[in-house]
């Protein structure tokens, strides 16, 4: 993979070498070239082409069910490498699968846990956002989960962008069927807080899960930084510096 450089970028094929454009890198150019896809799908050969994209597809379809329950949450939450960045760690988890063979391993064998402490925003983590101490619980056998959160000072506890003027905590919940591709999600939030030196008060979101059976629970606490103008509320620079990561998972059965 190539950067094109020069004032005429191309987009399309040429010569065996195909050019497009990405989000993140600009324009790029590579050449055609790899076995035939009816080869790697029979020959013996490529046994382990074959699992591995198996399991590869895998994560990225429990990644999408993922990212759709918290989409709510991720729509100004995430940065543009968020989805191959949870396929990645889907793979891990589905590598941590002990039960089934390869190319059959999946993610409700393997070990969700692993996701704990995903970032949704790689670009604004929530450990170097908020330095307030927080409590999030999941309650299986109840059916919900908790965010607690004791007083704090926001001055002094939220390291807030350059025109923010005001804050909210967000926190969601997922209850997820890989298998089915089923879930079932709730989201909570704060008020919008002032970031002043007034002591905000102790605050506590609950969530419910809905149908938690042995289906894997996520559950999701971060910020999200506003800025008033002419008394209106307006999210700061369309999300970029908001904070979201998986705090708490419980892997199920």
């Amino acid at each position: 993979m190539a950067r094109q450089e020069g004032l005429i970028k191309l987009v399309g094929q040429m010569g065996g070498v195909s050019f497009y454009k990405t989000a993140q890198d600009g324009f790029l150019a590579r050449t055609k070239g790899g076995v035939d896809g009816e080869r790697i799908k029979s020959d013996p050969a490529f046994q382990r082409t074959r699992e591995n994209g198996s399991e590869f597809g895998r994560a990225g379809t429990a990644g999408k069910l993922l990212r759709t329950a918290f989409r709510a949450l991720t729509i100004n939450t995430s940065d543009g490498r968020m989805p191959s960045r949870l396929t990645a760690e889907m793979m891990k988890v589905i590598k941590a699968d002990a039960t089934n063979l390869r190319g059959e391993r999946n993610v409700i064998d393997g070990e969700a846990e692993l996701l704990r402490g995903f970032e949704f925003n790689e670009n604004a983590k929530l450990n170097r956002t908020f330095f307030a101490p927080y409590t999030a619980n999941i309650d299986r056998v109840g059916g919900g989960a908790t965010i607690d959160i004791p007083a704090f000072i926001p001055a002094n506890m939220i390291a807030a962008p350059q025109g923010a003027t005001h804050v909210r905590l967000v926190a969601g919940c997922a209850s997820i069927d890989f298998q089915n591709e089923d879930y079932g999600t709730d989201t909570a939030t704060s008020a919008e807080l002032t970031l002043g030196i007034a002591q905000q008060a102790a605050l506590s979101l609950e969530l419910s899960f809905g149908e938690t059976d042995a289906r894997p629970l996520f559950l999701a606490f971060g910020v999200e930084f506003y800025q008033v103008v002419n008394g209106a509320m307006y999210t700061l620079k369309n999300g970029a510096y908001n904070a979201l990561t998986l705090v708490a998972v419980d892997g199920g059965a």
